[in-house]
Parts: C-alpha cells; structure tokens; sequence
C-alpha cells in the first residue's frame, strides 16, 4: 500500500480538528503550522500538490518595491519583514539577489526617473530594515560594463538594489511544507478533491473523492472535522459557495506567462525594465536557462492559458530591451510558466476596484464564519505565507480548537547549520560534486540521507536523470516510495524542475526509464497521459503547436 493509500484511509478513519482544503502555499502552510501546534490536521488537494498558482510565479520572495509607487508602505513593510524573515530561516533555498532596473528615455519615469527611482530604492531598503545591500545608482556606462547585455541606446541610466529568489522553484518550496506538515503528524493527500463540506452545528463533514485513476479510482472518502481551512486559491469563492459559506471578499484573476530560455546573461543577477505596458518585467536566473515575464491581463477563469500574444508580448519587450547575437523566437522557449494571481476585492464592490485591478496588490485576507468554525483565506504570495501560517493558528485557536507551542518555538525553517553540513559532507564523501550535494540538501533536507543511504548500497544512484542536469537517479527512486507522485508531470514540474530547464526531445529520451522507476507496472499508462507538462493548456492550439515544435 501506498504513502498516498495510506493518507486516504487515516482520513476516511478519523475525526480531525482542521481540515484544509487546497494544496498551494496557503494550504500547505496552514497545515504544516497546524501540525506543528499540535492540531490534528488533514489536507487534500484536488490535483498535486502546489499544482496551480503556487508553481507558476515568478519564483521570487520580494518585499513589493512595486507598491511604492501606490504608497502602500504598511505592506511594504510587512512584505519586506517577511522577505527578511525567510531568508534567515532558508537560507540555502531563498536567497538574497540583485536587481538591476534600467529605465529607458521616453519612459513613464522621464529623463531624471532613475534618479527618483534610486530615492525611492534606498527608502525601501530602508523600509526593509537595511537587511540588504545597499542600493547603487547607475550610469549608462557602468551598466553597459557590468551587464553587456542589456541595451542601453535609449537607457538614461539604472539601479541596482536587492530582493531575494527561491533558488529551485516554488513548488518544491510548496512541498517542503507538505513535508514538514506530513512528519508532524498531518494527513495530506493529492488528487483527493472536497466536493464540499456540510455544517451539522457541530463539525463539518466534507465528501472527498479519489481523483487519482491508481486503481482505487472513484472511492469517495467521508472526513469529519470540527473546522475546515478553504485554502483553494483561485477556487475559494466555488468551495465557499459548496459549503454555503458566504463572504465578504472574492478575488480578481490575472493571468501572468514567463517564457523559458537559454540562460542570456552569465551573471546570477536579475534584469528588470519597465515593459511597454509601464509593468516591471524581469530576466530571472533559473539553473541554466532564464525566465522571462510576466504578463499581466484580466482574465476569468483560473484556467489560464499562454496565448501567441502572451509569447508575442514577451519576446518582443525583451529583444528590444536586451542585446542578444540574435533575437529570442519560439524556437528558443524551452517552457512555458502560465497562471493567475488571485487579487482580493470586496465581495459588494461596484464595478470601479475592477477598473484599477493592475493596481491590486497581492495582499491576503482572512475570513472568518466563526458560528459554523470555517476559515476562507483569499489572496497572498509565497513572500508572506510564514504570517498566513500563524494567523490561521490564531484564528483556529479562536474557534476553540486548543493547540499547543510549536516544539523549540518554531514550525517553519531549514533543519540546524550542522544538519547541512553533515548531509553535504556525507554526499561528497560518495563522490558526489559540491553542486550536487547543495542540491539534494536544498531539494529535501535531512530527507536527502534516505537518498545518501540508496547512493551507498548502489552507486549508479549517484547518476543524473540527466547528463550534466541536477537530478539524480537516487531521489527518482526515494521520490517513488515517498513523495506522493501520481502524474509523471508531478515528478517532472514540482518535485523537481526538470521539464521547465530540459529541453522536450532530450527529455524524452528519459522518459520511459523515469517512468518504470516511479511507477512500476503503471509505467506505460502514465507515459501515455503525460502531455509534455502543458496540462489543460495542451488543448489550446498554440500551445499544441508549440509542444509539437519543442517535441520535434
């Protein structure tokens, strides 16, 4: 029986005192603070873990330099706090970077905008607590010979100043919290979706259906609980409206797209620029390749798709903007990153928030129907989802389910220095690289000594999933035993980053070997629903043009 079987039993079995529904960093981090305070806890998620909004930013943790400009410092503050916060408690996973902004002539910020925008970079480093480097103004000089690739025929000068990025991905940032929360006692299940959860005065019972076509599929799960967390993301308004619960606030989706390509610049440094819409558009470091975006439309459904004008917009803002041997086309996307952010509005609002959505920030609120114990959380980002843990412990303790202090004081955070060392010394001591160890220790924690101890009785363990990739055969196989896989894209897109940096063709040819090793006698059934990572996206006609291309 599997990890996943074995969650799905337990919560058909027991009566818990917090259910959470949704997967994504809200979901995720709720539970493992729970978990932690002693609360018996259940989640499920409808598809994999972090596999909506949570895997598709922009894989920053950045303190909001973007609402300076609404003046929106309280947040600014509170986003910088938390910046701060979890670069101290990750430090191999979230780490400080910089950025450098270029402000071009004939842009919204006018001929002497970048010395304003400097005024207004050291006032945020300063808002930040001075965690960071200091900000440097720049000449166009300076920034054509510490950045040659940025084009600087219209720039009128730049800045330089810090925020940090996760140095994976969000969703193994997501999954780490899953972990935490798992080992701590909680019961959490992918491809298990609520079908909603119905108030009896007393406790909630909430009808969970199998999603997961292992051979079990279609068993629905009957979970009791005393509250229930609706941590669904995009969806909560739908759970809500399930469960009869009614509020105050609904989000407003906006559709972001990066593209992925060959790494453009040698340096770890973010490029940013202002995008012909007056947005913030970044060039962000991703292993060996470089992430480009984001896009910013309106859209209705959080069903998001990439769209040709998405890669239209994208590809030309940045050729106009960089100084490449050759301008950047399709032939040069090597994957696609496309999801909503769900902004938060009142629920009675008129129709004028809506107008002046791009001017949303990414705030969340917590809502609470204390009568009937349920919590609905709308909005946030991984920057701040350390306070969305400890206020839904608040709110949870409010609703009178007692919890206890968190063991040592702290729920969140990578394992003591010397756990780090002890794994890194054990894995190069087999020979691994130092890059490597790094990685596994970043990727799973003290979890990577299950892998250590796989590389010792076997050491083709050791190999790469990939010539000169990141990944090795050893976590394969743990991640077979351990990690809940269900999909091959589970593998590919969230427990690691192998379909968003390996090119299609090359990762093919690996396909059928990964496959056997996740799921055995499956293997044949999951390489024929596997689509290339694109998911529901896949139906679109450029998107299936394009996997088609990368495909060959």
């Amino acid at each position: 029986m599997t990890q996943r079987q074995q969650s799905l039993d337990a919560l058909d079995e027991r009566e818990l005192d917090v259910l959470v529904v949704g997967g994504g960093i809200n979901g995720a981090v709720s539970a493992a603070a729970l978990a932690a305070h002693g609360a018996r806890v259940g989640l499920v998620e409808r598809g994999d873990f972090g596999g909506q909004t949570s895997m598709h930013s922009s894989n920053l943790a950045w303190g909001g330099i973007k609402y300076m400009e609404t003046l929106e410092l309280g947040l600014v503050r509170k986003l910088c706090r938390a910046r701060n916060e979890l670069m101290r408690a990750y430090p191999s996973a979230v780490r400080e970077t910089r950025f450098l902004l270029t402000v071009a002539r004939g842009s919204r910020w006018g001929r002497f905008g970048h010395l304003l925008l400097y005024v207004g970079a050291l006032l945020y480093w300063a808002i930040g607590g001075f965690f960071t480097r200091r900000p440097r103004l720049l000449t166009r000089a300076a920034i054509a010979r510490e950045e040659p690739t940025v084009a600087i025929d219209r720039a009128v000068g730049g800045i330089e100043y810090s925020d940090a990025r996760f140095v994976d991905n969000d969703a193994s940032f997501v999954l780490g919290f899953i972990r935490d929360a798992a080992a701590r006692g909680a019961v959490v299940a992918n491809y298990a979706a609520s079908e909603g959860s119905t108030w009896d005065g007393e406790r909630w019972t909430t009808e969970v259906r199998d999603l997961s076509g292992d051979g079990a599929g279609d068993r629905v799960l009957t979970v009791r609980s005393r509250v229930v967390v609706n941590a669904c993301g995009p969806y909560v308004e739908e759970h809500d409206a399930r469960s009869g619960i009614k509020t105050k606030h609904r989000h407003v989706l906006s559709k972001g797209v990066h593209l992925v390509v060959p790494r453009v610049t040698e340096h770890e440094r973010v490029l940013a620029f202002f995008a012909d819409d007056g947005r913030l558009f970044f060039v962000i470091p991703m292993g060996e390749r470089s992430s480009i975006g984001t896009t910013d439309t309106r859209v209705d459904s959080p069903k998001a798709q990439a769209t040709d004008e998405d890669r239209r917009f994208i590809l030309s803002n940045i050729n106009a903007r960089l100084r490449l041997p050759r301008p950047l086309t399709m032939d040069d996307v090597i994957a696609e990153r496309c999801g909503v952010r769900p902004l938060v509005v009142s629920a009675v609002d008129d129709g004028e928030q809506d107008q002046e959505w791009t001017a949303l920030s990414r705030k969340h609120e917590i809502e609470v129907d204390r009568a009937r114990k349920h919590v609905s959380i709308f909005g946030g980002k991984l920057t701040d989802c350390v306070n969305v843990g400890r206020e839904v412990v608040e709110e949870v303790i409010g609703l009178g389910v007692e919890l206890e202090p968190a063991a040592g004081g702290r729920w969140y955070g990578e394992p003591e220095p010397q756990r780090r060392g002890e794994v890194v010394a054990r894995a190069m001591g087999l020979g691994l690289c130092e890059a490597d160890a790094e990685g596994l220790w970043r990727r799973l924690g003290v979890r990577a000594l299950r892998v250590l101890e796989r590389i010792e009785a076997d050491p083709a363990m050791a190999r790469p999933v990939i010539e000169g990739g990141e990944v090795l055969w050893g976590e394969v196989a743990q991640a077979a035993e351990h990690e809940r896989v269900v999909r091959l894209e589970d593998f590919l897109r969230r427990r690691t980053r192998l379909s968003q940096v390996v090119p299609a063709p090359e990762l093919a040819r690996v396909l059928p070997e990964l496959a056997a090793v996740l799921f055995g006698d499956r293997a044949q059934q999951e390489l024929r629903v596997y689509d290339g990572g694109c998911g529901e996206a896949a139906q679109d006609e450029g998107a299936s043009e394009g996997l088609s291309r990368r495909l060959g």
